[in-house]
């Protein structure tokens, strides 16, 4: 029985040219390079604190652990096992029609994520049309995220940073032509060469709705899965039923989102 395990044992070897041992430590030394390298790149994004009383009014709860974040950091740890179990790392979430708490959700999960020491996120405001999310952070950056995905400016020039470990792409203004923009193969490029570069365990991308125009369809190529949100009491049926197979001709659709779903007394709408 030895003679037959050795066997098999160097019959593996002969297959794959390296001991499964010897493969798994040159795995975690190489992941340990990148990661330090990472570090390197990760340092040189401009840090800013956004202040807890405005994330509060907007409803960004997840900075602390704390009730208010649970049902965030539920679905933020639903999500992550999810897409690591499938090996994905790019999540864009996006709704059928505005106003249904996709941005709240967005910067929600991704301070829920920041949370987990172990991981690098990152938050890229996409709805290029109507941004929102520097108001939700007070926090404009130094050059538009149209000119990062234009190649105009580098990840480090336009991103900024919170703690450690997440990197949040916002913009300051509406673009004039946002289709041309997330539609282009140069978008597709440098969002590569930021992943390769910064090694992210997960990029979110909050997207325009899906169905007041045609933004979100022009993007949905460069990512994973999405996250769907819809507001209980104000999407309808149909508007959730064609975004749902838009979204599923593009990419994987990850889940739905009930959104300001009211169970009794007490209940509290998060977006």
């Amino acid at each position: 029985m030895e003679k037959l395990q050795a066997a098999l044992a160097t019959a593996r070897q002969n297959r794959t040219g390296k001991a499964p041992e010897r493969r798994l430590t040159e795995d975690l030394a190489r992941r340990k390079q990148q990661r330090s390298a990472g570090s390197v790149v990760w340092s040189q994004l401009e840090e800013f604190h956004p202040p807890a009383d405005k994330l509060r009014e907007h409803r960004v709860v997840t900075q602390t652990a704390s009730s208010a974040a649970t049902p965030f950091d539920i679905l933020r740890t639903k999500i992550l096992l999810q897409m690591q179990q499938n090996g994905w790392t790019r999540l864009a979430i996006t709704s059928p029609m505005p106003d249904s708490g996709k941005t709240t959700t967005a910067c929600n999960l991704a301070l829920g994520l920041a949370r987990q020491k172990e991981l690098r996120s990152m938050l890229f405001d996409m709805d290029l049309r109507d941004p929102s999310v520097n108001q939700f952070f007070e926090k404009n950056p130094r050059n538009s995220i149209g000119s990062l995905l234009e190649g105009d400016v580098s990840f480090e020039e336009q991103a900024l940073r919170i703690g450690n470990n997440l990197a949040i792409s916002m913009a300051s203004s509406p673009e004039s032509d946002p289709s041309r923009i997330l539609l282009s193969e140069q978008a597709t490029t440098v969002l590569d060469e930021v992943q390769q570069r910064f090694q992210p365990d997960v990029m979110i991308f909050d997207l325009p709705s899906v169905l007041v125009n045609d933004d979100t369809r022009a993007f949905l190529k460069n990512v994973d899965c999405a996250l769907i949100i819809s507001r209980a009491n104000a999407t309808k049926y149909s508007q959730f039923d064609i975004c749902e197979r838009e979204i599923a001709e593009h990419t994987n659709v990850l889940g739905v989102v009930l959104n300001a779903c009211r169970h009794g007394r007490g209940s509290t709408d998060f977006a």
